[in-house]
């Protein structure tokens, strides 16, 4: 059974900078696909980051170019986002999930092509 666990949420000031952490079990995903997202509160999930499990390809949503970065630990079976220069616009709850064999497949920005999901975690950014 694939299991995604977030950590790493909290309140941060505006400017400031957090790391998320998504460890992973319960397969090896060597051809997936692993996503962050978010939701803010009366908002629909907004895509944030993928990268591809084995090459590391990556991707981003516009509105994080440049501030977050994704990136993995192969042997720790760990994701992490690395968020930066964070406005109070990116207070919502972030999820991360698998695209199980959709290493090198369209839709990375779609939350249908992921199958897997954690339980999220929170961040805030608030002065």
């Amino acid at each position: 059974q694939v299991q995604l666990v977030e950590s790493g949420g909290g309140l941060v000031q505006p400017g400031g900078s957090l790391r998320l952490s998504c460890a992973a079990s319960g397969r090896t995903f060597s051809r997936d696909r692993m996503g962050w997202f978010r939701q803010a509160p009366g908002k629909e999930r907004e895509f944030v980051a993928s990268i591809n499990w084995s090459a590391g390809w990556t991707w981003y949503g516009d509105s994080v170019k440049g501030r977050f970065s994704v990136s993995r630990d192969i042997a720790k079976n760990t994701v992490y986002l690395q968020m930066n220069s964070l406005k109070p616009e990116d207070t919502a709850v972030y999820y991360c999930a698998v695209d199980i064999n959709g290493a090198s497949s369209a839709g990375y920005s779609l939350s249908l092509k992921y199958d897997y999901w954690g339980q999220g975690t929170q961040v805030t950014v608030s002065s």
